[in-house]
């Protein structure tokens, strides 16, 4: 079998943050897998925001895609030889709906993968347990919670519409501060942020809600034990991606 080709895509423009994934996406070690690493040629440093998450998927599209002269966007030669592609922005990316149409290899991201792997980690038999998110910046408090309902269809249902997620708290950091500012600091924020999502619900899986926040996770577990699993986007992504491959879907 030749080996599995996955191209990693941080769709910042931030190349020290796309480095930062390597060592945790090879401490996998997934066997037979060619990894690729993209970063966005131009665009925001950080994904902060909607009109950054707009921005940043203009910048990638305008370099990974090119004019099909039989109508649409198609990827370039150089980056079509993938078996799969992976967008490590934790959000509703839209980069991840725009690959999905100029390609049949799977197309995951990181937001969307935590999000099926908390649920395969409830005991849905419980009512009351549930999953919630630890991002960087206070806008994405409305931004991720927006969609969880939307991927789980249940926005716009009054209180609770969230049902199986306790919520979102954050760090007031956004993810390039996540490396710059003094790790202890970073470290205080992200632990109060995990602290105030614990109080929000009956919380038993912990999501990591940004690639910055790449091996943060013991940090989090210093906060809420071994009884509550700690899931980082980048790894479910790529785990996603793999089974999604290997499984021919």
């Amino acid at each position: 079998m030749p080996p599995i080709r996955i191209l990693i895509i941080n769709p910042n423009s931030t190349s020290s943050m796309t480095y930062a994934l390597k060592p945790l996406i090879d401490s996998l070690e997934y066997t037979n897998t060619q990894y690729t690493y993209y970063t966005a040629p131009s665009g925001p440093p950080s994904i902060n925001n909607t009109a950054d998450i707009h921005a940043s998927t203009a910048a990638c599209l305008a370099d990974l895609g090119a004019f099909d002269p039989h109508g649409g966007t198609i990827l370039r030669s150089e980056h079509a030889a993938h078996d799969g592609y992976l967008v490590a922005c934790y959000s509703r990316h839209g980069l991840v709906t725009a690959l999905r149409a100029m390609t049949t290899a799977p197309v995951v991201g990181i937001f969307e993968a935590s999000v099926a792997a908390a649920l395969q980690l409830l005991d849905l038999e419980y009512e009351r347990q549930q999953f919630g998110i630890v991002s960087t910046g206070a806008a994405w408090e409305v931004l991720l919670g927006n969609a969880v309902g939307l991927l789980l269809g249940t926005l716009g249902g009054g209180e609770g519409t969230y049902g199986r997620c306790a919520g979102v708290e954050t760090t007031g950091l956004d993810a390039t501060e996540l490396h710059s500012v003094e790790q202890g600091e970073v470290k205080r924020r992200v632990q109060e942020a995990v602290g105030r999502l614990m109080e929000k619900g009956t919380v038993k899986v912990v999501l990591l809600g940004c690639a910055g926040m790449a091996g943060m996770e013991g940090w989090v577990r210093e906060v809420v034990g071994e009884r509550v699993r700690v899931v980082d986007g980048v790894k479910a992504g790529v785990g996603a991606l793999q089974g999604l491959i290997r499984g021919s879907f």
